[in-house]
């Protein structure tokens, strides 16, 4: 997957997530089998907070690599699992056939006391992929945020901890949304500077709904700037203008990486293969 994409000038790939409930399976396989007619390099999938869904993850993964014959990336997080946890995902993985996997700390769950989460086994996701590259031959990548991390006490701490997850394995980093490509330049700058040689890829969220900024947007920790403000605060509640002026705006924000030499492009397409055509078609 990495030397094919890296060699060229442009990648696509989506992130997915599974179904809530099992009845929404099928409806799940039907919106894969629509995102891999758009031919992309690979498609990512979430993973619950601590390990909730992961044979959901395991098996979107499957259908993925297996049945629609497209490199999957499992997403895996850390947070609530003992090294056992960890291995048993891993094992279940590469028995059908899926490895490459993004390595996450992850969110603390509700389930999880402060106490338990501050003497987790893996305080961080450069634990994590150390373990994954210690103990298995899975292909690693990473997150890395051009905003910065909101735990994170500066924007150099946290590209510490970017180059400790290049230094333990990291093979690439996918980009946490954001939403002005000033910001997107400016940190990849930063990032090389800081010894940083392996591919990033920038990650990009169509907003399409004004109630979007309010939930998804937040819980990342990016700024809005105040063009796509703007836009929310004029179409908010014109749900048909909103949903053509946010893809217009993600077409314009890929349009411009590309432009600018970053074309490696991760869309977080929300489970919606259409809008997700309409925005591959806008951009070839």
């Amino acid at each position: 997957m990495l030397k094919d994409m890296f060699n060229r000038d442009s990648s696509l790939s989506f992130e997915v997530f599974p179904p809530k409930k099992e009845a929404d399976f099928s409806d799940c396989f039907k919106i894969l089998d629509s995102l891999s007619t758009l031919s992309p390099d690979f498609i990512s999938v979430t993973y619950g907070a601590g390990g909730s869904n992961s044979k959901k993850t395991v098996e979107i993964a499957s259908y993925i690599q297996n049945n629609l014959h497209t490199d999957a990336m499992a997403h895996l997080t850390c947070v609530g699992s003992s090294e056992q946890d960890i291995l048993n995902v891993t094992d279940s993985l590469k028995n059908v056939g899926v490895d490459h996997v993004l390595a996450l700390r992850g969110d603390k769950p509700k389930s999880m006391s402060d106490e338990q989460f501050e003497k987790r086994i893996f305080p961080h996701a450069t634990d994590l992929i150390h373990f994954l590259n210690t103990n298995t031959k899975l292909n690693v990548s990473a997150s890395c945020y051009p905003e910065k991390h909101p735990e994170a006490i500066s924007m150099d701490s946290d590209i510490a901890f970017m180059k400790m997850k290049q230094d333990m394995g990291a093979k690439m980093f996918i980009s946490q949304l954001f939403f002005d490509n000033t910001d997107f330049y400016r940190f990849v700058e930063r990032a090389k500077n800081a010894g940083i040689t392996v591919p990033i890829v920038a990650g990009i969220m169509p907003i399409t709904s004004a109630k979007q900024i309010g939930s998804t947007v937040t819980l990342a920790g990016s700024s809005v700037p105040k063009k796509l403000a703007d836009i929310c605060a004029k179409y908010g509640e014109q749900p048909e203008d909103m949903r053509a002026a946010g893809i217009e705006y993600a077409v314009n924000q890929i349009n411009d990486l590309k432009k600018c030499g970053m074309g490696h492009i991760h869309i977080y397409c929300m489970n919606k293969p259409k809008m997700t055509s309409e925005i591959c078609d806008a951009i070839k």
